[in-house]
């Protein structure tokens, strides 16, 4: 394995998680208001909690390379779903947003496709297997 694949799959992993921590612990700080949010999309408003939570979770998760390849799996299904119900092409911004949405999901899928890589959880405790 190279340096470059060494160092890049960890960087990867936290640069995708980024999103979904900083996310997830900012609307910590007005659960009801994100729960209208969701609302707003079609969604039941008592999933709020568990978004948030899923959120900080999966991210942190993949940031550290555990369980890597459902995590990123989960991030991609809600990445497709959020884009869709919030994000569709309506104003210059949305569209940004959505095609964002879609990009995240094309990194989330080449790690289910990769693994973790070897600066990881997953390596540590399985082996190559999992990376």
């Amino acid at each position: 394995m190279s340096t470059l694949e060494t160092y890049a799959h960890p960087a990867g992993r936290v640069l995708l998680a980024l999103i979904f921590i900083v996310a997830g612990f900012g609307k910590l700080g007005d659960v009801q208001g994100f729960s209208g949010y969701l609302a707003s999309g079609g969604l039941p408003a008592f999933l709020a909690w568990p978004a948030v939570l899923f959120e900080i979770i999966a991210g942190l998760a993949l940031a550290v390379g555990f369980m890597t390849r459902p995590v990123a799996l989960a991030l991609a299904a809600f990445s497709i779903v959020t884009a869709f119900l919030y994000h569709l092409p309506v104003n210059e911004m949305q569209q940004v947003m959505f095609l964002k949405n879609l990009a995240m999901t094309g990194g989330y899928l080449l790690l289910v496709a990769h693994g973790a890589g070897a600066l990881s959880v997953d390596r540590r405790r399985g082996g190559a297997a999992f990376a």
